[in-house]
């Protein structure tokens, strides 16, 4: 019996003569297709799909020397990520300057990292062949940016972008992080379920403008973050408006108030907002986020609540 079939069958119509006609099935088919199952018989369902799902899922493993880590995600690129979690992590050094950070990129096909950070090079092994971070700013940060040239495009399928994730967060040796900060490429594909399956996360931060379009993607980052059961911690709304240096005047360029609403659909707070400074990219492609470039501006102070909120909704660090 062919598929479509089998669904027409349990559905209880049986077609006949090209589709037109419908006819009854015999009534013991009937009743068995149509059976409701006991309360009992329903739990016991349950617990054994939930034994067979789990059996694929790979057990999850904490990263070595690392007590908490941080996803920063997106529904869908251009959003300003990776400007977010740049500057989250220094924030977090920032208002805590007894913590250690550390930054990992998991973006293979667009790391964007080592020019924010402005670092260059191959990273060194340790006496057990890990990858040693490179640091600046006193950050500790790993990227596949570190690893090929700058201009080559990284062409790869799947499995072999699965194993690229899979030694950046099994080979790399960050010796003792409070905060491990992950810049996330955008989507809701095999990297971030990889990413969640594997280590334990604390929290996750979704980035999006107020932009109808990106924000209907964000939705989308939250909910699967909640499927695998990771905290989501709140939205962060950048570019949310843009002032005129010269007549203050304040333009709602990507809409207003979108994070909000987007917010108190899913029950979330939101963390902070990021006015559209032009500082802020000025900063980011010179090498010098503007936390540590521009300390005492408002662009930076934006950053350094987000940090704020985002470490008082962190649940306490394992022992």
């Amino acid at each position: 019996m062919g598929t479509w079939q089998h669904l027409l069958l349990c559905g209880g119509v049986l077609l006949r003569g090209g589709g037109r006609i419908p006819a009854p099935l015999g009534r013991s088919r009937s009743l068995v297709c149509r059976r409701q199952l006991s309360g009992a018989d329903s739990e016991n369902l349950k617990q054994r799909r939930t034994q067979i799902m789990s059996r694929g899922l790979p057990k999850q493993k904490p990263i070595e020397g690392v007590k908490q880590v941080i996803v920063v995600a997106s529904g869908k690129g251009g959003v300003g990520k990776s400007t977010t979690a740049v500057n989250l992590a220094l924030a977090l050094s920032a208002n805590d300057s007894s913590k250690a950070i550390g930054l990992l990129d998991v973006d293979v096909y667009g790391p964007s990292i080592p020019k924010m950070m402005n670092l260059k090079g191959n990273p060194e092994l340790s006496q057990n062949n890990l990858m040693r971070p490179l640091l600046n700013y006193g950050i500790a940060c790993m990227s596949m940016g570190f690893l090929v040239e700058e201009t080559a495009p990284v062409v790869w399928r799947g499995l072999m972008v699965m194993s690229a994730i899979e030694k950046l967060l099994r080979q790399v040796d960050w010796g003792q992080l409070d905060y491990l900060v992950v810049d996330m490429p955008p989507g809701t594909g095999d990297v971030q379920l990889s990413v969640s399956q594997n280590i334990p996360i604390s929290g996750a931060v979704i980035v999006s403008t107020p932009q109808d379009i990106a924000l209907m993607d964000a939705h989308k980052g939250a909910e699967m973050f909640r499927k695998v059961h990771v905290p989501v911690l709140g939205l962060v709304q950048n570019m949310s408006v843009f002032q005129c240096p010269k007549c203050k005047h304040k333009t709602h360029i990507f809409g207003a108030d979108g994070a909000k609403k987007l917010a108190q659909t899913l029950d979330l707070d939101v963390l902070g907002e990021i006015p559209l400074y032009p500082s802020i990219r000025e900063t980011s492609d010179t090498g010098q986020p503007v936390v540590f470039s521009q300390p005492e501006s408002d662009e930076a102070k934006a950053y350094l609540r987000i940090a704020v909120e985002v470490v008082r909704r962190l649940p306490p660090p394992p022992e």
